[in-house]
């Protein structure tokens, strides 16, 4: 009988995390970089023909988005965020100024807690017409590794078809191959600082 590859397989991603980690958080002109690909992103035909737009709230080495949120706010589109709720899921949130926000699970910031249910605050993945996908590792297929939560897997399993899901990312984030299972969504596009990858 085979050896269970389980374990050799976690440890493989636990390595490639730990690696792109490294390179992240050594990465230089994090905030020039991250504002050019957030321009970017923005620059896309498919977030012009957009009304409702999912970004992440940058955390830690992450490409930062923070900074380029208040052009997203000003631009007339229902800007949507996500926050993690106690069962480990994200949850939608219609963000209307940055004044929102309040550092929550994992110092990440996050809606305030007394804004998260309010109805009208309140979407659904179904709603969203382009999704800005976080990540830790990625390869040239567009396969991405994230930090092994499944958070985001769980939630783009719900969009409409054909959604454009767009990871931002630093190009040290690039690997030649990412392992990837039955569950793992690859993404449409990922955006750097120098390309924009799309799947053919």
């Amino acid at each position: 009988m085979a050896a269970d590859p389980a374990p050799d397989l976690q440890a493989h991603k636990a390595a490639l995390r730990a690696e792109a980690h490294a390179r992240r958080k050594a990465q230089p002109d994090k905030d020039e970089l991250s504002r050019a690909i957030c321009a970017t992103f923005m620059a896309l035909p498919e977030y012009a023909a957009a009304s409702t737009v999912m970004f992440y709230v940058d955390a830690r080495s992450e490409v930062r988005t923070r900074h380029s949120l208040q052009d997203a706010l000003a631009s007339g589109k229902r800007i949507v965020v996500p926050w993690c709720n106690a069962h480990q899921e994200l949850e939608l949130f219609h963000l209307e100024a940055m004044e929102e926000l309040a550092l929550g699970m994992y110092k990440i910031l996050e809606p305030q807690p007394e804004l998260r249910q309010v109805p009208a605050k309140v979407l659904q993945p179904e709603e969203l017409d382009l999704v800005m996908v976080p990540g830790v590792a990625f390869d040239e297929r567009l396969a991405r590794m994230g930090h092994g939560f499944g958070y985001y897997d769980k939630l783009l399993h719900r969009l409409r078809p054909g959604v454009l899901r767009v990871a931002l990312a630093f190009e040290c984030q690039f690997f030649p191959e990412i392992p990837v299972q039955p569950h793992d969504i690859f993404m449409d596009a990922v955006v750097t600082e120098s390309r924009v990858l799309r799947r053919s």
